[in-house]
């Protein structure tokens, strides 16, 4: 309660979220670890780009900014080129990140910015009438596949993994605990980190798809998470059908508004010698 009342605004709620949404449930991990950290909210940026899990900057109490579909990557590239002092977050849905904000995720990772991104998983596009995303699990029935979704999905990690990010972690709703570990270790590695958290949409996507309520949403998250320690010892075959949670990439690389710092150094240098 202490975390909400200090790091929400309180006044803007009850939120919009549909009942059964899990996005409130990755905004208080999100909190939480904010929390956990003491960070300083003058010094913390939440940054997020459009849709149903965008609509958590305006409920969170900090300089925050609500920017255009898919840009939300490139507006806090350049809060934190501006100011590398800050502890920039960035709060994105799995359309608004992979599929308009596609480009801007992969150069972001590959530039290595310190900043921490949170993809709100509901595989669907929610708030703009079901829509399937990049994220869009493959047979899964939406607005613009009323048949059944064909195209294969990203591997959101393994992307983010593979374009140059130096922390790469999935969790879901059912397990917002370990949510907020991720999200904590995030904050705190240097450069691009990226938490995949998989939260249920029981209207556009799961009503649409028959997945039952947002509990039985959930439960099945709890079926069907392997912990990325107990995966490692299974086959593949024990894995069809399943997605692993946990920490699944991490490295050191250098961060990109440290190595633009140096470049500056140097041209004040070159600048002075004349």
């Amino acid at each position: 309660m202490m975390a909400t009342q200090k790091y929400l605004r309180c006044s803007t709620l009850p939120h919009i979220w549909c009942p059964g949404c899990g996005n409130g449930i990755i905004l208080a991990a999100i909190v939480r670890a904010i929390d956990r950290l003491g960070l300083d909210s003058k010094k913390t940026v939440i940054v997020s780009g459009i849709g149903c899990s965008s609509r958590a900057s305006g409920y969170m109490n900090f300089d925050t900014i609500h920017t255009a579909h898919g840009r939300a990557l490139t507006f806090a590239t350049g809060i934190k080129l501006a100011k590398p002092e800050l502890n920039v977050i960035v709060i994105t849905g799995d359309g608004d990140a992979t599929a308009i904000g596609g480009n801007h995720f992969i150069h972001a990772a590959r530039r290595n910015v310190d900043i921490t991104t949170i993809i709100f998983n509901n595989s669907i596009y929610g708030m703009t009438g079901g829509q399937y995303s990049p994220l869009t699990p493959a047979g899964s029935k939406a607005t613009t596949a009323p048949f059944g979704h064909i195209e294969r999905p990203f591997d959101i990690a393994a992307l983010a993994a593979a374009a140059g990010a130096v922390y790469v972690a999935r969790s879901t709703a059912f397990h917002a605990a370990l949510t907020t570990d991720l999200v904590v270790k995030g904050i705190e590695s240097k450069g691009f980190a990226v938490i995949d958290a998989i939260t249920q949409c029981p209207i556009s996507y799961g009503r649409r798809n028959k997945m039952g309520s947002a509990v039985d949403m959930m439960t099945w998250q709890r079926d069907n998470a392997v912990f990325a320690q107990a995966a490692a010892r299974m086959q593949p075959e024990e894995l069809k059908g399943k997605f692993i949670i946990g920490e699944l990439f991490q490295t050191q690389a250098p961060e990109y508004t440290a190595e633009y710092e140096k470049i500056i150094a140097l041209a004040q240098k070159g600048e002075k010698k004349k």
